[in-house]
C-alpha cells in the first residue's frame, strides 16, 4: 500500500508540472490589461518586483483549470459566489480553490503514509477526509470575518460620506473619495466602494451597481444602506441628512450588539464555573479539612 500511495503522489506531481511546461503563456495584451487594473486599483503598487507576476493566480490556476474542463466548462457557480463574499473575484480562484481541495489531501495523505507508524490506514483515511473539507471550512470563515469587517466599518464610511456631500461633492465622487480614504483602515468596505466606481465607469448603471454591492457583501446594513440611496435617488430626497441618521442607527445597532454580547458572557460563564473552576476550588479548600478529619477519625477508631 505504502507502494501504491508514493507511486500516485509522483505521478499526481510529474503531471502538474506536464502540464505547467505545456500550458501557453497569458499573451502580452493580457498582461498588459492586468497591469493596467493594478495600477488603477493600487497606484502605490505600480513597480512590483518580477517574481511577484511570474507567481499570480492565472499562473497558479493553470493546471486546475485545465483539469477542471474535463468535467465543466465553467466553474460551479454556487462557489464562485461564495468565493465573492469572501472578496476572491479574479476568474482564477475558483480554479485554485478547487485545486487545494484536491492536493491538499494527496499532500497531507502522503505525509501521514510517510510519517505515521502505527494505525496508518486510519489516520490516512481520517486524514484525507478532514483535508477534502478544509478548504470549506476555511472559506466560510473567511466569508464571515470579512461580512464582519464591513458591517462594522459602515458607520464610519456613512460620517464620511455625508461629509464629503456637505463639502460639495457629488454622490459618485464622494464614494470613490471614501474607498480611497478606507484603504488602510477598512480595506473591504474600500474595496467594495472602489468597485462601484469600476462598474459605473464600465456601463453599469448606478442602482445596478448599488445592488450588486448588496449582492456581494450579503449583510443586512448595506442592504438597507443601498434602499435608501435608492429611494433617494428616485424621489429626489436630500442624502446628507439621511446618511446622518442611517449612521447613528447603525451606530445604535452596534453598541445595542454590543451590549447583548456582554450580557450572554454571565451565562456562557456558567459551564465553567459549575465544571471546572468549582470543583477545583472545592478541592483545594474542602480536601484537606476531610482528609485532617479521617486521620483523625481512623486514630480514635483505632
Amino acid at each position: 500500500m505504502m507502494l501504491t500511495i508514493v507511486v500516485g503522489a509522483v505521478l499526481f506531481a510529474g503531471l502538474l508540472t506536464l502540464l505547467l511546461i505545456i500550458l501557453p503563456n497569458p499573451s502580452a495584451a493580457s498582461v498588459l490589461l492586468d497591469e493596467v487594473a493594478q495600477q488603477e486599483r493600487h497606484p502605490e503598487g505600480a513597480s512590483r518586483a518580477a517574481w511577484h507576476s511570474a507567481v499570480s493566480a492565472d499562473f497558479l490556476a493553470k493546471p486546475f483549470a485545465s483539469f477542471r474542463r474535463f468535467f465543466s466548462p465553467t466553474p460551479d457557480p454556487a462557489l464562485v459566489r461564495r468565493l465573492m463574499l469572501a472578496g476572491y473575484r479574479k476568474p482564477a480562484h475558483p480554479d485554485i480553490f478547487l485545486g487545494a481541495r484536491l492536493a491538499l489531501p494527496a499532500v497531507l495523505g502522503l505525509s501521514v503514509a510517510l510519517l505515521v507508524s502505527s494505525n496508518t490506514f486510519f489516520f490516512f483515511i481520517l486524514t484525507l477526509v478532514v483535508a477534502f473539507f478544509l478548504p470549506d471550512f476555511w472559506l466560510s470563515h473567511a466569508i464571515n470575518k470579512r461580512r464582519e469587517q464591513i458591517r462594522l466599518s459602515l458607520p464610519d464610511a456613512l460620517d464620511l460620506l455625508s461629509i464629503c456631500m456637505e463639502a460639495g461633492l457629488g454622490l459618485d465622487q464622494g464614494i470613490v473619495r471614501i474607498g480611497q480614504e478606507l484603504r488602510i483602515s477598512h480595506p473591504a468596505l474600500s474595496e467594495e466602494l472602489l468597485q462601484i466606481n469600476f462598474e459605473q465607469r464600465a456601463g453599469m448603471p448606478r442602482i445596478a451597481a448599488w445592488k450588486s454591492f448588496s449582492e456581494r457583501a450579503n449583510v443586512e446594513s448595506v442592504r438597507s444602506f443601498v434602499a435608501m440611496l435608492i429611494q433617494t435617488d428616485r424621489f429626489g430626497t436630500p442624502i446628507s441628512k439621511s446618511l446622518g441618521t442611517f449612521s447613528e442607527a447603525l451606530r445604535t445597532q452596534r453598541r445595542q450588539k454590543a451590549e447583548e454580547m456582554a450580557a450572554k458572557t454571565t451565562i456562557k460563564l456558567v459551564p465553567p464555573l459549575v465544571f471546572f473552576i468549582f470543583p477545583s476550588i472545592g478541592i483545594v479548600v474542602v480536601g484537606p479539612a476531610v482528609i485532617t478529619v479521617m486521620k483523625n477519625i481512623a486514630h480514635i477508631v483505632g
